[in-house]
Formats: structure tokens, sequence, C-alpha cells
């Protein structure tokens, strides 16, 4: 469950590069029925907002890292950027960009993992992180795709403080691992993170990465959405015993994400 009040190592906030941000809207907004609040359209700056229902929900901005692939970044709460730096560089990870601050809204950071896997820190101003969580059109949960599980246990759990449950996933599937932040009960959890050989992580050339999913009122219209402005199905839509139907999706940039229907929603 993620909300709004952002705990300490809780996801506060996701942002989105794309190539092209004007065609990214409009596939978020068929998609989830996002509003997007353009920031500025310049050859300096071409980004803004996402709202859902008029609160703010994600963040888009122009792709212009080179190399770079499409992707969502997401950010956890931290109450010293500056710290968290030095507990990332002490577990064997790297910094991507630096600390610093957005004018008064906030300090942020983004690292990589010790096997690549890339991620943000966002230490508040007045800005908290999105307004809108755990509904449908907005983040619901957060996963990690990574070829070595212990690791990353090790890693996360020395620079957050989380606590780590493995669950053992039907037909033989696999092992996953549910996050919760660090002094908070199992019903706070937050994400969850699969083990998984390095071949199946093409997308980001067998590397690990992050993903956000989106809840929705109905995967299997989202689905249909998904396919008719330009994205595709990278698997499912699926039941998942407990969990609900859910699909994993690429946007035309193949940017992924998931699209979850909660079980009893």
């Amino acid at each position: 469950m993620i909300t709004t009040d952002f705990a300490p190592g809780s996801p506060c906030w996701i942002d989105l590069g794309s190539p092209d941000v004007r065609a990214a809207a409009a596939f978020y907004g068929a998609v989830l029925g996002w509003d997007y609040e353009s920031m500025g359209e310049s050859e300096d700056m071409e980004g803004g907002m996402f709202r859902k229902d008029g609160k703010v929900v994600a963040g888009l901005g122009k792709l212009t890292e080179e190399g770079a692939r499409s992707a969502w970044m997401i950010y956890f709460n931290v109450s010293d950027a500056d710290e968290t730096t030095r507990a990332v560089e002490r577990a064997g990870g790297t910094v991507r960009v630096a600390t610093r601050d957005l004018d008064e809204w906030g300090r942020m950071a983004q690292f990589n993992d010790p096997l690549g896997g890339q991620f943000a820190v966002w230490q508040p101003g007045t800005t908290k992180g999105m307004e809108l969580a755990d509904e449908p059109g907005s983040l619901s949960w957060t996963e990690l795709y990574t070829s070595d599980a212990a690791a990353a246990k090790e890693f996360y759990g020395g620079v957050f403080g989380w606590r780590f449950s493995d669950s053992e996933l039907p037909g033989g599937g696999g092992t996953y691992t549910l996050i919760t932040p660090a002094g908070l009960p199992e019903e706070r959890m937050h994400g969850g993170l699969m083990e998984m050989p390095a071949e199946n992580l093409a997308l980001a050339s067998g590397r690990p990465y992050w993903h956000p999913v989106f809840a929705v009122d109905d995967c299997d219209a989202a689905v249909a959405k998904v396919t008719e402005n330009g994205g595709s199905v990278q698997m499912g839509p699926a039941d998942a015993e407990g969990v609900g139907r859910l699909a994993v999706c690429l946007d035309p940039a193949n940017a992924d994400f998931v699209v979850l229907t909660p079980a009893g929603g």
C-alpha cells in the first residue's frame, strides 16, 4: 500500500523521461485518464506534470541523456539526501545525478545500485511528492527486477532500512520478495523485488530495473487502450491469486509499467 504521508524509504514521486513528450502525454492520458500540464516547451526545458482528478500523480520530461532508454524513475522519501548519498556509496552504489536543490520544492539525487539499477531520492521542501496514490490512475506498487535478489536486499536494506519477506509464486514461478519501509507494519508494504536471469532483463541490457504499477478500474480495458495508442503488452492480462488482474506493458517509447486491477476492486 502506497500512501501520501511519505514515511522515510517509501515511494513519494515518479517521473518519466521520454524522447517525445507530447506523444507520451497523449498516451498516458488515454490509458490512465491523466491530464498533462506543461511546465514549458523550449530547447532548455520540455516537460510538465500529470494530474488525475486534479491531483498531481507524476512528472514527465524530455529524455536527453545520450544512450539512455525511456523509463520511469521512482523516487523514495528521505530526510537527508546528502546522508543517503553517503549510504549509497558505502553500500557499493554510484551517483548518477549529484544531490541538488530544486528551488524551494525539495532536494533530490539519482543513483545506480551496485548492479546498475537506477533509482532516486527526494528530500521534501515545500513539495512532499505525488498527491494521489493507491487509487485508480495512480501509483499503487513498485517493483524491481534484478539478477541478484540477495545483493539487492543487502544494498537497499542498508540504504533505506527496508524489511523484506519472501513468498513463493504459484506454479514454481520463483520467489517474490515483499518490501516494507523501516518501522512500519506489513500493511504498509510498498513494493517487491524478483530475481530473474540477466537475459530476461533485455529492456535494460541485462541490468536491474524498477518500474511502477498503476491501479486501474479494469485491467483489460486499460490494456486495450495501451495497444490502441501505440503501446504493447509483454505479459497478460492475467489473474494473480490474492493480488488481482494485471498486465506488464510498454509505452510507445518502450518505457515499462504495470496496470493492475486489485483483487476485490
